[in-house]
């Protein structure tokens, strides 16, 4: 087939879409740099592994691999619903929280409808709605936080879907709970509201976050994930909550059988394992601590974070990308935030004591070189 024949195939918003960059993986780091150890500090993963429990049940249920999963997911839909007081209809499950993120909008956005959010968050949401051919308005951050008196004086007709991420993905900022309270009543009911919480088991101990099983709006859908404090990334598991109606209409465009047979056992067992949720909490705000007293010594600013990582300003004189690349050389993965719109910052994820040692020290180094002497080595 001639590729003129493939681009008359391919929709003008699906060939203009940049692909969603994750952050180098450490293998990929050892071999550009011929480097032994590595330390991943980019893509805010729970670096105390998985919960045992979840685990202990993946292995106890490997012999049902040639078994397709409950595709009603009731098992984990019950455990979620009696962790937070709601009906399975209440309920859905995906492949992460973007998987189901990716349902909300193949649901929901069609046509000339228009979606809100911030100039500065996680970056999937975007490149969904555009894969709808849908560009979605985008109002500036402001402190690092959604901004959420602007967003409201920009609903209008066509708005149909609103993201807010809290806390914010990459900047760990949060919005209050009274601010919350202000901006919905400010949103007709027509609108949809979603609330992406991924990072909410960092965040529900700080006495002016909103959690959203506090609230009953119809007009929400709350997203989570097991990925992040319960470490369970690399078996995709997420979930939402809201109007049964809402929820009704997912399932409609959901892929069946997902997720898969580990990953529900998994979740399950993951709800019980309050020992495993709580050390990491905990060694968490022990890392973002050493980071905020650290920075400050080092001169780098910083932004106050509710989450499992912590997004910085580029030092003066230097980019994003000459501190990234100085390092990586080095052995010490951070993440650049140029695709999430703020090209003057980085973010570093909270690692394991001797982790966030071996960062803060690189860190360190590098500045004392500059820019031009650490970027040769």
């Amino acid at each position: 087939m001639e590729s003129s024949v493939y681009a008359e195939l391919v929709p003008p918003y699906i060939a203009n879409l940049r692909i969603y960059q994750s952050g180098k993986s450490i293998a990929e780091v050892q071999r550009a740099y011929g480097l032994k150890e590595v330390v991943k500090l980019a893509s805010n993963e729970n670096p105390w592994g998985s919960s045992p429990k979840a685990m202990a049940a993946v292995h106890a249920h490997l012999e049902e691999l040639h078994r397709y999963p409950d595709q009603a997911a009731i098992d984990l839909r019950a455990a979620l619903a009696e962790r937070y007081r709601l009906k399975k209809e209440n309920i859905i499950v995906g492949n992460g929280s973007e998987g189901i993120m990716a349902l909300i909008v193949r649901a929901f956005l069609h046509d000339e409808d228009e979606a809100l959010t911030a100039h500065g968050t996680f970056t999937g949401f975007p490149i969904l709605c555009q894969s709808r051919g849908i560009t979605p308005v985008s109002v500036p951050l402001r402190d690092y936080c959604f901004d959420l008196e602007a967003i409201a004086e920009r609903i209008n007709p066509r708005t149909k879907l609103i993201y807010l991420c809290n806390p914010n993905n990459p900047t760990g900022t949060f919005f209050s709970r009274s601010a919350f309270d202000r901006f919905m009543e400010s949103v007709p009911p027509r609108v949809l509201v979603l609330l992406d919480e991924a990072y909410f088991e960092f965040a529900q101990r700080l006495a002016d976050y909103p959690d959203s099983m506090d609230y009953r709006h119809d007009n929400v859908i709350t997203l989570r994930t097991f990925s992040k404090a319960y470490g369970l990334a690399g078996l995709r598991i997420g979930y939402g909550f809201g109007h049964p109606d809402l929820i009704s209409s997912l399932w409609k465009v959901k892929l069946p059988f997902e997720p898969g047979v580990l990953s529900q056992v998994a979740g399950v067992a993951a709800l019980e394992d309050e020992e495993f949720l709580a050390h990491t909490v905990a060694f968490n705000q022990q890392g973002l601590d050493l980071y905020t007293r650290e920075l400050t010594r080092l001169g780098v600013q910083w932004v106050p974070s509710a989450a499992n990582f912590i997004a910085i300003e580029t030092p003066v004189g230097w980019t994003a990308q000459q501190l990234f690349q100085a390092m990586m050389s080095r052995g010490v993965i951070i993440r650049p935030l140029e695709q999430s719109g703020l090209p003057g910052n980085l973010r570093i994820s909270v690692g394991k004591p001797e982790e966030n040692r071996t960062c803060l020290n690189c860190l360190e180094e590098v500045l004392k070189l500059g820019p031009d002497a650490a970027q040769t080595r």
